[in-house]
C-alpha cells in the first residue's frame, strides 16, 4: 500500500535534513474566497502540510488571535461544511496535504458518518480535535480508518507518563506536542525542561514529533527543531496573514530549513 500523502511529505522534508513547518490558518478569516489562495502561498513558501482551523463560538485551545480569527470568519457566516466544500475545489491540483483542526460539537451537528465522507471528498489528509479524549475517539476512529485520514493526537505537558505512552503509540500521521500550559498564542520563552520532554516524546514515537503552542519567531523553530521534527505556527501566522506581512511568514517557514 502506497504511503499516505501525510507520511510522504514528512518523509521527503526529514530526509532531505530540514524540519517540518506547519502553518495554522483559520479558514474564512478574510472570508472564505481566501482560503485556496492563503494555501497556494503557504505551500510556495515551504510549508510540509497547513493546518486549517474551523471557526467555532467556544474554542477552548485556542487563544485570543485565533479566536478573534474565528470571530472574523464567523461573522463572514463561515461554516463547516463550507470550509469542507471549498477545500473540495481544489481537491484534486493540491499537492501539499491538509490537516482539519475543529471540535467534536461541530461535527456532531453535522453527523460523524457525513463529516468524514466530506472529509473524504474534500481530500483531508489529518484530522486535529482538541476536546476529544482517548477514550472517546472511538466515536470516528473507525470511520477515519476507512478513509485513510490520520488522527493527530496532542500531548499535554501536564499527561502523566502512562498516558503520555498511550498517545504516543495511538497517534497517526504526527504527535503534536503542545508545548505550553494553557492556550494558544505567541510566548516570549519555554519552560526550560522543554527540551528534555521534546526528547522523551521523540523516543517514544514511531511518526513525527512536532511542538507547537506559542511558537512565533524564528529562532523558537531552530530552538524548538533541535529536540523535535518540526513546529506547528498558529497565532504567528494568522496575525501576518491578516496584517499582509507575506514576506515575514515566508522568512518564518524557511527557518526550518537547515540543510
Amino acid at each position: 500500500m502506497p504511503k499516505a500523502k501525510l507520511d510522504q511529505a514528512f518523509e521527503r522534508v526529514l530526509t532531505n535534513g530540514d524540519k517540518a513547518f506547519v502553518p495554522y490558518i483559520m479558514a474564512g478569516d478574510g472570508g472564505l474566497e481566501q482560503l485556496n489562495k492563503q494555501i497556494e502561498f503557504l505551500a510556495s513558501c515551504g510549508a510540509t502540510a497547513i493546518e486549517v482551523g474551523i471557526p467555532f463560538s467556544d474554542p477552548v485551545a485556542d487563544g485570543p488571535t485565533i479566536q478573534a480569527a474565528g470571530i472574523r470568519a464567523m461573522k463572514n457566516g463561515v461554516t463547516l461544511a463550507g470550509v469542507l466544500s471549498t477545500l473540495q475545489q481544489t481537491k484534486n491540483s493540491r499537492d501539499i496535504p491538509i490537516v482539519v483542526m475543529t471540535y467534536i460539537n461541530p461535527i456532531y451537528a453535522m453527523g460523524i458518518d457525513i463529516f468524514v465522507e466530506q472529509c473524504s471528498h474534500a481530500g483531508i489528509d489529518g484530522l486535529i480535535i482538541p476536546d476529544l479524549p482517548l477514550e472517546e475517539e472511538g466515536l470516528l476512529t473507525n470511520q477515519l480508518s476507512n478513509h485513510a485520514i490520520a488522527l493527530i493526537r496532542l500531548a499535554a505537558l501536564t499527561s502523566t507518563p502512562e498516558r503520555i505512552s498511550e498517545i504516543t503509540k495511538r497517534t497517526e500521521g504526527f504527535l503534536y506536542a503542545v508545548t505550553v500550559t494553557g492556550t494558544t498564542g505567541a510566548r516570549a520563552t519555554f519552560k526550560t525542561d522543554l527540551d528534555q520532554h521534546l526528547k522523551a516524546l521523540k523516543e517514544q514515537c514511531a511518526v513525527p514529533v512536532l511542538a507547537g503552542f506559542g511558537v512565533s519567531t524564528a529562532e523558537h523553530v531552530k530552538q524548538l527543531t533541535t529536540h523535535c521534527d518540526g513546529v506547528v505556527v498558529g497565532s504567528r501566522i494568522v496575525d501576518l496573514l491578516h496584517q499582509e506581512e507575506y514576506e515575514q511568514i515566508r522568512a518564518l517557514v524557511a527557518a526550518a530549513k537547515l540543510s
